[in-house]
């Protein structure tokens, strides 16, 4: 599904998705993590993200000095030159990419650095973690990037809790 699409459609579930995180909101810390880790289970095991790469075509990552010091290294620059070509500080201190899409994704949808990735890559879209609670609006805001999390949703709302 590409981006524009899966806005349309976002925004026509937008309402219920709201009504979603309020009422998850209301519910068990517990209860909630095993609701987003098994619909991302599901829903994952059918999905290819490569068809996809919204989140690459669309926002930046976080890049901890971590990330930032594994990148460099793989890249054979050294740390500050990789921030100087590729991030700034964004309005919460953070390092984040200067632009979208990302720098590294290619023209087939493979990351260049994928091995090496920031952290936030890795782990996104966060659907599969522990304490949900914490990110139900970060899930909400990606309903309109990643048609995975789209799904989660509806995934979870068919389960009428």
């Amino acid at each position: 599904m590409n981006l524009d699409e899966l806005k349309k459609k976002a925004a026509t579930q937008k309402k219920s998705n709201k009504k979603l995180v309020a009422k998850l909101k209301k519910k068990k810390g517990g209860l909630v993590d095993d609701l987003f880790i098994e619909a991302h289970s599901n829903v994952f095991s059918c999905t290819d993200c490569l068809k996809c790469a919204n989140c690459c075509k669309t926002t930046g990552p976080l890049f901890t000095d971590k990330d930032i010091d594994r990148i460099a290294k793989h890249l054979n620059i050294k740390p500050t030159k990789f921030i100087t070509e590729y991030l700034r500080i964004d309005e919460d201190g953070d390092y984040v990419l200067q632009s979208t899409p990302c720098k590294f994704l290619k023209n087939d949808n493979y990351c260049s650095i994928y091995e090496v990735r920031p952290k936030a890559c890795s782990e996104y879209p966060h659907t599969d973690r522990k304490k949900q609670h914490q990110i139900l609006n970060l899930n909400l805001k990606n309903t309109e990037i990643c048609p995975g999390v789209f799904e989660i949703f509806e995934e979870i709302k068919r389960k009428d809790i």
